[in-house]
């Protein structure tokens, strides 16, 4: 029987599964996926709390549906930080990153036409969890190598310490369990 951590987002309540990283530490999975109802109320939280801004940027993929929707609500265009090159990405710059959900190293490029969009431009920075930041600081490399100016970065939830930064913008605090 798996087991849970139940949380509001939104004011919405989800049940997270818990699932573990490591011998010694247990993350619950926050999956937007498919939740269109949390999808669409949270983004209309996070468009209270974040400065102004005139494009999104998220990385690739479980965040997309969050940078789609704050696109929608905002009219502002987004951008998806893509882990592979594809063969339409002319000119694609790149970062490397380490998260603790994938637990090996990545890489996120942006080509030509995506640069095109926020450069010069006040970009928000989307995720849908931020823990380690290291998702977080390879994002914003690819700002600040396209030319854009980070207007913020902001996510649904912050896990274990990276709640106590001041440096993002976030609806709830996730815990992280150790064993």
């Amino acid at each position: 029987m798996s087991d849970f951590y139940t949380m509001k987002i939104a004011g919405l309540e989800r049940k997270l599964e818990k699932f573990p990283v490591s011998d010694k530490l247990d993350i619950a999975a926050f999956i937007v996926f498919g939740d269109v109802e949390i999808t669409v109320a949270g983004c209309a939280e996070l468009l209270k709390k974040v400065p102004e801004f005139d494009a999104i940027l998220t990385p690739e993929a479980k965040s997309i549906p969050i940078a789609y929707e704050l696109s929608k609500q905002s009219g502002k265009p987004y951008v998806i930080a893509r882990k592979g090159v594809k063969v339409y990405m002319r000119n694609p710059i790149d970062v490397t990153v380490n998260s603790i959900t994938t637990q090996h190293e990545q890489h996120l490029y942006l080509g030509q036409s995506e640069v095109d969009i926020i450069k010069g431009k006040r970009v928000l920075i989307v995720d849908d969890v931020i823990s380690t930041g290291e998702s977080l600081s390879a994002v914003r490399k690819l700002v600040e190598e396209a030319g854009g100016i980070e207007a913020a970065s902001c996510a649904f939830l912050a896990e274990g310490d990276a709640a106590k930064r001041d440096d993002i913008i976030f609806l709830e605090e996730l815990p992280l369990f150790f064993k």
